[in-house]
């Protein structure tokens, strides 16, 4: 088969289409957990061809990855306000407390499964973590163009790290799902501090 053919074959679903298969994915998900997801179920559930899941994702771990990925806001890389402060305030309310509860709900459960998977965590890294992580590295190198942080702070490298077990330690510590409040306050109390802002 040749790669225009391929290409061809693989644009045929709508992005509605694709996006009521990413909600699919999601919703057996939460029901079932990544393991006991099958390619069956979601061709089951989304009315599609398993030859046909196979052909746009190649398998389980890709679709997954991409699935999650379909469901979070747009590139975090766009937002820009001119302040770090707001840039950081803009990325957090995009998504409302239920957003946030439900992602936060399901990145737990996929946690442990992405470890355990090679085939996960190489899709979750090329779909997910790869793209978010660029967009914060530009997002953060906005505001040392502006002169809000020094090119030398050694915060600069813990971001994400901040950000990520600020979202992920609010349920383990204090049995609460991550709020918009609890993460802005997250952010001007350590994240921004951090970096001299």
């Amino acid at each position: 088969m040749t790669e225009g053919v391929a290409t061809t074959r693989r644009s045929r679903i709508t992005p509605e289409r694709e996006a009521e298969l990413y909600e699919a994915v999601l919703d057996l998900l939460r029901e079932v957990g990544y393991d006991a997801l099958t390619m069956d179920a979601v061709a089951a559930r989304t009315r599609s061809s398993k030859a046909t899941l196979y052909r746009q994702w190649g398998g389980k771990a890709e679709l997954v990855a991409k699935a999650v990925r379909h469901h979070k806001p747009g590139r975090a890389a766009a937002v820009d306000t001119g302040s770090l402060k707001g840039d950081l305030h803009a990325l957090i309310l995009r998504a409302d407390d239920c957003e946030m509860q439900q992602n936060s709900e399901l990145m737990r459960g996929l946690a442990m499964t992405v470890h355990g998977n090679p085939d996960l965590l190489k899709a979750f890294r090329e779909h997910l973590i790869e793209p978010e992580m660029a967009d914060y590295r530009r997002v953060l190198q906005r505001a040392v163009e502006r002169g809000e942080v020094r090119v030398d702070n050694p915060a600069l490298g813990f971001v994400r790290h901040m950000m990520i077990g600020a979202f992920a330690a609010r349920m383990m510590l204090d049995e609460e799902p991550p709020t918009r409040d609890f993460l802005l306050s997250y952010i001007d109390a350590v994240v921004l501090p951090a970096l001299g802002v």
